[in-house]
């Protein structure tokens, strides 16, 4: 029998078919049911009907601004800006009282208890669209928001003054409006079903992804983006019970929630949290039926990346429940099921953000034994591990190790800093640069996604990737702590970025003959590009050196690495140059040396031309329809966000319209070049061969190849599927043969040649690289042409069937050589992916400042 409340909220509910147009508000929610008249309803403030057309961001903030300035049962909270500028924002609802406490009910909720109080309301999370383009979830908090501000039902006044309920309207602002352009811009007066037409067929960048074309859904356990990292603080804050994640999928499907595929939940995710899951389902399931919607479960999708947030709760003591309503990615569409339409997705919407309410109050109970249970079993897990914690350690990089830290803290892992040094396997690790991640803490199991390197599992066909552990992607080392006698540690943990010791450095001179700077800092790139669009004459030392510098009245020898960045007095013809190299490495957190001779210590003198003078950057992007918009994003974040260079992006369609010439560096990353023909590939080996560098990945490495522009050759896919044994298979073992041959999302060891100049900066050949993909690149016998090249045993993390891993060992990951007076780098991996692959983006740096600091001619 089904719960009074349930009754009460869905009797009559939708009388709306799937080709109806919707116009009020009161037409997705049950007839009879008594409402505060003096609330507003979405239509008195939008001008229009929920699903009369696609509302955009600020006029879904308007409503819910109206709404908490009218109804005591809301408040409103600002949590941050996106990068254009848009609001993000929080609606708790709740009682009078309970909002008026709220400061006081979430201290409680945020204290280490070992005990759950029974007296604090449930908190329940429901986070709409954040794929912008996925709208109808968007739309439909509007009206989940007005039902829970204006009901007069006495049912649910008394769930609210239990209940916290937080409403994410819109998490991703940017990329909803870039839709609701579209849409809108393209929608007829009349409407138009055909798959076919241009309203449901968006341009380059999608409204799928936020501003810079990230992904948010994969960002919440990587925090690259400030959505993510805005959000996060407030998540934590409220600490949620249940949070239910509204997503939209392909027209031709139902409606999905979760639990998804048995077998692909990850082992971090206990089996109460499945089984309870299971139990809200029920809930969803009946809302459903009672309208004969079609819905399905327990396919497709999978429980086992910890960033998305559906996952993201259930290491944080909650349940997270993903919902995929069919798409009309306009107004309405066509589909296998029938006419498809947008009001059509909202009311299904609707429904399981009410049906979650419902079955979370109605199983309040199992859901705060269930979050106890869940810190005292991470407690016990801990204790059962034969370690005791990870030591993190980074001495010539402070950026990298300060961004780990920093997430760390984010995700509330108390991170310690070492009072003394400390002693692990013979290896002497600096107090400076060490830090220590205890496992027994209430994060355990964040901890233990974070940096988990599993290589086995029961079911090994992924929906996202399977592999991402994030000291690796940072290229931080760090070490399973066995024992901690001799470890001595801070009293607080981590707060704040600290600052490697910079023994050997002072304040710049005036007087000084040159300035110096190591390029091991992650954002030396950045000062150099600022400098040298700035007029300052700057080289890179092809060889090592040391030179005598006095700092505080003593002098000392250092040595400078390869790489390394020199600014001779004697070149400059900026006016005020010091002023300008000094202002520049301050403002960017970059010491610089002062060399008082051009005699060196050891090694090549400053007049030497080993030191190879560097030009400005002058970058284009190949991007448009076909190309990757999320690997373009990933590059484009970490060039103009992080180093602040800028970059020119031009579609592939008008390619052939540019003069290249105006350019010095091309990149090309993954996608279907189709739009290129012959003769824009003999334009760009033209360009190549006057002295332009390009850098390309995965398929657009593959481009270059196919024109001869690259020398290296690929794995054919005949060759790929003759790795795996086909013989005796039957129907039902096609997805997970499929699931072998694909490479989701992977840690793969390689190899660098640090003598390299593409690896200047890099202080281990051993490098960590992302790899999503089946693309191999033959093995040359061609000699220093490989920059990177995979190790013998080469996966450390995620799945790869044994047959792929194999394949790919030893062979190359990073290539370069000369083409012509210019240069051809590729890569067959993702070096920037999803933002946080610090380790390996300074190759892609690299290639832009010191391609011509190398030459390897392919006739060797």
């Amino acid at each position: 029998m089904l719960p009074r409340l349930f009754l009460a909220v869905l009797v009559g509910f939708f009388a709306l078919s799937s080709s109806s147009q919707a116009a009020k508000v009161t037409d997705y929610l049950p007839t009879g049911h008594p409402y505060n008249q003096a609330i507003p309803k979405p239509e008195s403030t939008l001008g229009f009907g929920i699903g009369e057309r696609h509302a955009r961001h600020d006029q879904l903030l308007n409503y819910m601004k109206a709404l908490a300035s009218s109804s005591q049962r809301i408040k409103l909270t600002g949590i941050g800006q996106t990068q254009e500028l848009r609001q993000q924002v929080l609606l708790t609802i709740s009682s009078k009282n309970n909002l008026a406490n709220l400061n006081e009910i979430l201290a409680k909720r945020s204290q280490d208890n070992d005990a759950e109080d029974p007296t604090l309301p449930l908190v329940i999370w429901l986070g709409y669209s954040v794929h912008g383009d996925e709208i109808s979830g968007a739309n439909a908090a509007m009206v989940v928001a007005y039902h829970l501000a204006a009901s007069e039902n006495t049912d649910i006044i008394n769930m609210l003054e239990n209940t916290l309920i937080v409403l994410e309207p819109s998490i991703n602002p940017d990329g909803m409006d870039r839709f609701v352009q579209w849409v809108n811009m393209h929608r007829g007066s009349t409407p138009n079903a055909d798959q076919n037409h241009i309203e449901h067929h968006q341009g380059w960048l999608t409204g799928r992804t936020n501003h810079f074309g990230f992904d948010l859904n994969r960002d919440w356990l990587l925090l690259a983006q400030k959505e993510s990292q805005n959000r996060l603080a407030y998540f934590h804050q409220y600490q949620p019970n249940v949070l239910g994640d509204f997503h939209e999928m392909g027209a031709n499907g139902s409606y999905f929630f979760q639990p998804g595929i048995p077998t692909r939940t990850h082992p971090l995710t206990s089996t109460a949290n499945t089984e309870l899951t299971q139990l809200l389902a029920t809930y969803h399931a009946a809302a459903l039926d009672n309208d004969n919607r079609l819905y399905y479960s327990q396919e497709n999708f999978d429980d086992f990346y910890y960033g998305k947030g559906s996952t993201y709760p259930d290491i944080n003591g909650g349940i997270g429940i993903l919902f995929e309503q069919a798409s009309s990615r306009g107004m309405q569409q066509n589909s296998d099921n029938g006419l498809l339409t947008f009001e059509f997705g909202i009311q299904n919407h609707v429904l399981t953000s009410l049906s979650t309410i419902e079955g979370a109050w109605k199983n309040k109970d199992k859901l705060f034994n269930y979050r106890e249970n869940f810190y005292k079993e991470s407690e016990e897990l801990a204790d059962k591990e034969n370690f005791s914690g990870y030591l993190l350690h980074e001495a010539h990089d402070s950026y990298r190790l300060n961004v780990l830290l920093d997430k760390l803290k984010q995700h509330q892992i108390k991170v310690y800093p070492l009072t003394e040094d400390f002693r692990l396997a013979g290896v002497i690790y600096t107090k400076e640069h060490s830090f220590y991640v205890p496992l027994e803490q209430r994060q355990y199991r964040v901890i233990k996604a974070l940096f988990s390197q599993q290589t086995q599992f029961e079911d090994n066909t992924f929906y996202d990737v399977s592999g991402w552990t994030m000291p690796l992607a940072m290229d931080i080392d760090f070490y399973r702590v066995g024992r901690t006698w001799g470890l001595k540690l801070a009293d607080n943990a981590w707060d704040s970025p600290a600052k490697i010791a910079e023994k050997s450095t002072v304040a710049p001179k005036a007087y000084a003959y040159a300035y110096a700077f190591e390029w091991h800092h992650f954002l030396a790139p950045k000062l150099l590009n600022e400098l040298l669009n700035k007029g300052i004459k700057a080289k890179v030392a092809t060889k090592s050196f040391s030179s005598r510098l006095k700092i505080n009245a003593k002098v000392t020898n250092k040595d400078y690495a390869r790489g390394s960045i020199i600014i001779p007095a004697g070149i400059q013809v900026q006016k005020n140059w010091r002023d300008i190299v000094k202002q520049s490495s301050q403002k960017i957190d970059i010491p610089l040396d002062s060399l008082h001779t051009g005699l060196t210590v050891k090694g090549i003198d400053i007049g030497s031309g080993s030191f190879q003078l560097l030009e400005p950057v002058k970058l284009l992007m190949v991007g448009g329809k076909g190309v990757s918009q999320y690997e373009s994003a990933e590059i484009l974040f970490y060039l103009d966000d992080t180093l602040s260079m800028p970059v020119t992006v031009v579609e592939q369609q008008r390619l052939s319209k540019i003069d290249l010439s105006v350019y010095s560096h091309m990149i090309m990353v993954d996608g279907k070049y189709d739009a290129l023909s012959k003769s824009d590939a003999d334009q760009i080996g033209v360009w190549i061969k006057n002295g332009g560098v390009i850098y390309a990945q995965k398929r657009g490495a593959k481009f270059l190849s196919e024109y001869e522009l690259l020398t290296m050759k690929f794995v054919a896919k005949d060759e790929i599927n003759q790795l795996f044994d086909m013989d005796n298979l039957q129907y039902q073992d096609k997805e997970i043969l499929a699931g072998r041959k694909r490479i989701a999302g992977a840690i793969f060891e390689s190899g660098l040649d640090t003598s390299h100049p593409l690896a200047y900066g890099y202080t281990d050949s051993r490098l960590p690289l992302f790899r999503n993909s089946t693309l191999i690149m033959q093995h040359s016998s061609k000699p220093f042409i490989a920059v990177a090249n995979y190790s013998a045993r080469p996966l450390i993390s995620g799945y790869a069937d044994k047959n792929m891993v194999n394949r790919v060992a030893n062979t190359s990951a990073i290539v370069a050589h000369n083409y012509g007076k210019g240069r051809v780098i590729a890569s067959t991996d993702n070096l920037a992916f999803r933002g946080y692959w610090l380790g390996s983006a300074k190759i892609i740096a690299n290639s832009l400042f010191f391609a011509k600091a190398f030459s390897t001619p392919v006739s060797y």
